[in-house]
């Protein structure tokens, strides 16, 4: 009977230490004296994955890093994670992640001149540079140095079980590797089709419901711009518009819009043009956007940011998040595409 209660004590002066341990007495000076930061086992490490000619690395593609003015070789794979890395926030589904994977390869593939395709007019030789005029790549070390040291770890594990689970996957139309697989941040609610923004009619990129977007941070945004700050940057990129401070307010008028909202023709004085042109012109975040006036400014309400053709990221996210496969979400955004698996 001694010995049993010996051991029950033990048990309850055990329980009582832990419970100190854990909670501390009064108040927990135990954060004071330990960074969690430095416990390995409480963090997700970065893998050590380098995709090469031993582990799926695919061909060599040629890269310009504008930052360094040089043209780097590398294994197509690692090119796409960098790219996954640099243009989709880590923080969406795993399926949103594997469709930008597949994009960006099949963007990379288009590029190369090894396949016969047309290199980048602005990458000094190589066949894609590393910025938004082809696609944003960053390296393993850039991307990580920016993200927080709690989570970058298990960040950069779900963009590489990204590139992993569609490894060597494109997009194809009519058994030929897509030339164009447009991709942008957020839509307004329904993409665009090619051949209103871009004036080229492309089979698979049709305007299509994008459900679920007004998540996006970038979903609506406003600019307000005075009258005379207007009237100078259009004057200056137009000078046969003829606009006038005075009148402005009745000279600047949206003509007709696309199915998804873009605007097709506005006029701006003396001219029509497209709302593509004075988008780029005002430095607006799409060209789906209304205007407002009042006795000074006008004020220009923006839905969606980018282009608005092909895959819409933050839609994408919407998908993936409702228990779609990222094969769901490209065959939605791309129009008659299969994904296959390139034959290097």
């Amino acid at each position: 009977m001694s010995k049993i209660v010996s051991i029950f004590m033990g048990g309850i002066l055990f329980l009582f230490l832990l419970s100190i341990l854990i909670v501390g007495i009064g108040h927990n000076d135990i954060e004071k004296d330990i960074n969690i930061d430095k416990i390995d086992k409480f963090i997700i490490k970065p893998n050590n994955i380098s995709f090469d000619s031993n582990n799926g690395g695919g061909p060599i593609i040629k890269v310009y890093i504008s930052k360094d003015k040089k043209v780097v070789e590398m294994f197509l794979e690692e090119y796409v994670r960098g790219v996954v890395a640099g243009e989709m926030p880590a923080e969406f589904s795993l399926e949103a992640l594997k469709a930008q994977a597949v994009a960006a390869r099949t963007y990379a593939l288009s590029h190369m001149s090894k396949y016969g395709n047309q290199k980048c007019n602005k990458g000094e030789g190589a066949d894609i540079c590393d910025t938004v005029h082809c696609q944003v790549y960053m390296s393993k070390d850039v991307r990580l140095n920016s993200w927080p040291s709690k989570t970058k770890g298990e960040l950069w594990n779900k963009i590489t079980e990204a590139v992993l689970g569609t490894e060597g996957q494109v997009l194809t139309y009519n058994d030929k590797l897509v030339l164009s697989p447009y991709y942008f941040s957020t839509s307004s609610g329904r993409t665009e089709s090619a051949i209103d923004i871009f004036n080229v009619d492309v089979p698979y990129l049709k305007g299509v419901q994008s459900k679920g977007e007004e998540i996006s941070p970038s979903f609506k945004s406003t600019k307000k711009i005075t009258y005379s700050e207007l009237v100078k940057k259009l004057n200056a990129s137009y000078p046969k518009a003829g606009l006038t401070t005075s009148k402005v307010k009745n000279q600047i008028k949206i003509l007709s819009s696309y199915e998804g909202g873009s605007v097709n023709n506005i006029k701006i004085g003396n001219l029509t043009i497209s709302g593509v042109k004075f988008r780029n012109v005002l430095g607006l975040g799409s060209d789906n956007f209304t205007l407002g006036f009042d006795s000074k400014n006008i004020s220009i309400v923006c839905k969606g940011y980018g282009h608005s053709v092909g895959m819409s990221q933050w839609g994408a996210n919407v998908m993936g998040n409702s228990g779609k496969l990222y094969k769901d979400i490209l065959t939605h955004y791309y129009d008659g595409v299969k994904v296959e698996v390139m034959k290097y």
